[in-house]
């Protein structure tokens, strides 16, 4: 009995120590990425609504996607020849915060968006 109480124990202990850098993990602010939008705002507009069809709306994207694409760009694995240099300096937390400023604009509900 003892024993199984001990297993049991170290188990959850275990468990609580796996869990426990996803505590860490560090959240964008989307208030801290509007203020770094400023250079993606000459094509992607003001609120992530593009200024053009030419370039893709940014508003409403989901921000794991933004992420993704904004760190394959910076990396080198996704290319192209504008947003590679524009995500050539970014951070890992200039991302979240950009994924995050992107993420909580309304966009992707409405597609007829010039």
């Amino acid at each position: 009995m003892l024993m199984r109480g001990t297993v049991r124990i170290a188990a959850l202990m275990m468990l609580a120590a796996a869990l426990l850098p996803l505590t860490a993990i560090a959240k964008g602010d989307p208030e801290a990425g509007k203020a770094k939008s400023t250079t993606c705002q000459a094509c992607h507009g003001l609120d992530g609504k593009a200024i053009s069809p030419t370039y893709p709306n940014l508003a409403g994207q989901y921000a794991s996607y933004m992420e993704k694409a904004l760190r394959d760009y910076r990396d080198g694995r996704r290319t192209n020849v504008i947003m590679a240099p524009m995500a050539a300096n970014l951070t890992d937390q200039d991302i979240k915060d950009l994924a995050a400023w992107y993420a909580s604009q309304d966009g992707l509900k409405d597609l007829s968006i010039p």
